[in-house]
């Protein structure tokens, strides 16, 4: 099998780490298998694909969307380097308000797997950074929403000894409380 999936401390949440063939005229993996997602409990339709650039010190998110135009995503760090975060915004999840947090890059080739009910965010570590993204949903603007990244409740540690770039609509975000009233 070309992956290994590696649940996290929130177990919906899958680290997945592709077999990487290399040698001296570079490498080559499987980015994505339905079979072998499907087998290891990722039964999810990708609907769009998606590819950012930021610039270093860059904080996006944390973003999802309201149902029914939830998305589950399936990160990758194709260039440089990114803290990525899933935080569990289900009010009725025994895992509510806790995160995951991993390392993604260029050079561990790993995704992260966030399943819908998550917010999702990057800080970039590197002095820039692409992303690749499968979502299953297709963007709904009137369905977007997003967190405060410094959501004082959530206290994602996201390690980072600068003040991050933000968009000024990431500056303006509600706190989850704001929004369940929990």
């Amino acid at each position: 099998m070309p992956f290994e999936f590696i649940p996290q401390k929130i177990k919906e949440v899958i680290l997945v780490k592709p077999k990487v063939f290399g040698d001296n005229r570079g490498f080559f993996l499987e980015s994505y298998k339905k079979s072998d997602f499907f087998a290891n409990g990722i039964n999810v339709e990708f609907n769009q694909d998606n590819h950012s650039k930021s610039s270093a010190k860059v904080l996006r998110g944390l973003h999802y969307q309201l149902a029914p135009f939830g998305q589950a995503k399936l990160v990758r760090c194709s260039k440089g380097k990114i803290y990525d975060v899933a935080v569990d915004i289900r009010p009725d999840s025994p895992t509510f308000k806790q995160y995951v947090k991993v390392e993604l890059s260029e050079e561990n080739k790993q995704m992260l797997f966030i399943p819908e009910g998550f917010a999702h965010g990057f800080v970039v570590l590197s002095e820039e950074a692409e992303l690749l993204y499968k979502a299953s949903g297709e963007y709904n603007a009137e369905a977007d929403r997003g967190i405060f990244w410094a959501d004082e409740d959530l206290a994602i540690d996201w390690e980072i000894d600068f003040e991050p770039i933000l968009s000024e609509k990431d500056t303006k975000q509600p706190r989850l409380k704001e929004i369940t009233n929990d």
